[in-house]
């Protein structure tokens, strides 16, 4: 008890948020929220270099106004997590937390535990809590981004429907119930319906999200994407970028592959190749640095390599 009065005098209601400002401010330093769709936009573009659909924006902030929590769904390398991620730390000024959604995750590795030693020293009290990262947003009003929502577990979701309603997270032990006091504390999740290692999500989950469906961009797109990604040398021309977006969506029209690649792969190759290009002094980017590194950036599954190679062969050696 003599603990909790040093660090916080007479409140110890504040010593839990005193100790999620110890642990977490570091990596969430402040920033001005922004809560304009059409300048979140642009900063998307200038700041993050994701080139993202309006609509996405305005209906996230949407749903954030009226405390609703948004799934973004949709296949892999669509952008999902990154741009979840940053127009979560747009919305609420300081950086989310992001979880990789796990079928062991509890309340205790996402709310809040007590540390053994402390707790056998003064209690389970306050003074042995830990704040984790689900009570440690709400407390520092910013975000939390749990990545492919599917992987959990019902028990977890079911978990955070309380949280989703009421806004509010109850640790029995303590008797205490915390809750959000401004608009920065949001949820997003995400989540590739198609995904073989997943579950079902529960209709009472699914009733109170708002869906965001994610698609493959078309391929003008995708070229300012990987464009915004690349670094200015060695030189990438144009038609050669274009040609990369056409074998890549060709790619995923295949019924046969097991890995479909994302943007992320299209950015990867272009990369690797600028980097192969950069090792060799050469001014700029060939078809041959492109086939030099094409198995590595696209091939996911062994059994995806021969239709790989085949499709980015043909379509490369063409030129």
């Amino acid at each position: 008890m003599e603990r909790s009065a040093k660090m916080q005098g007479d409140s110890r209601e504040d010593l839990i948020e005193a100790k999620a400002r110890e642990i977490y401010s570091q990596v969430l330093e402040p920033e001005e929220p922004v809560r304009s769709p059409s300048e979140a936009v642009r900063l998307l573009e200038e700041r993050f270099r994701l080139v993202v659909d309006p609509r996405i924006v305005k209906v996230t902030f949407a749903a954030f106004i009226i405390g609703r929590p948004v799934l973004f769904e949709g296949p892999p390398g669509t952008g999902k997590t990154e741009i979840g991620e940053a127009l979560l730390r747009l919305w609420a000024g300081r950086a989310p937390f992001v979880l990789p959604a796990s079928p062991d995750y509890d309340e205790y590795k996402v709310v809040g535990d007590f540390h053994p030693l402390m707790a056998m020293k003064y209690g389970f009290n306050e003074d042995s809590f830990i704040p984790r990262p689900l009570l440690a947003a709400m407390l520092l009003d910013t975000g939390a981004l749990i990545d492919e929502i599917r992987r959990s577990s019902e028990n977890f979701q079911n978990l955070l429907l309380d949280i989703i309603d009421k806004r509010r997270i109850v640790i029995p032990e303590l008797k205490r119930t915390f809750r959000a006091r401004g608009l920065g504390f949001q949820f997003i999740f995400t989540s590739n319906p198609d995904d073989v290692a997943q579950g079902e999500l529960s209709d009472a989950f699914l009733r109170r999200v708002v869906r965001v469906e994610f698609t493959y961009p078309s391929p003008e797109e995708e070229q300012r994407i990987i464009l915004l990604k690349l670094s200015d040398k060695p030189v990438v021309k144009s038609p050669l970028i274009r040609r990369v977006v056409d074998i890549v969506n060709e790619l995923r029209r295949l019924g046969s592959l097991t890995h479909k690649p994302g943007v992320d792969a299209s950015i990867a190759w272009v990369g690797l190749a600028q980097a192969v290009a950069k090792t060799e002094g050469s001014p700029q980017v060939t078809e041959r640095h492109l086939l030099e590194v094409a198995q590595a950036a696209l091939v996911k599954d062994p059994a995806d390599e021969e239709a790989i190679r085949k499709v980015v062969d043909e379509r490369l050696r063409e030129g």
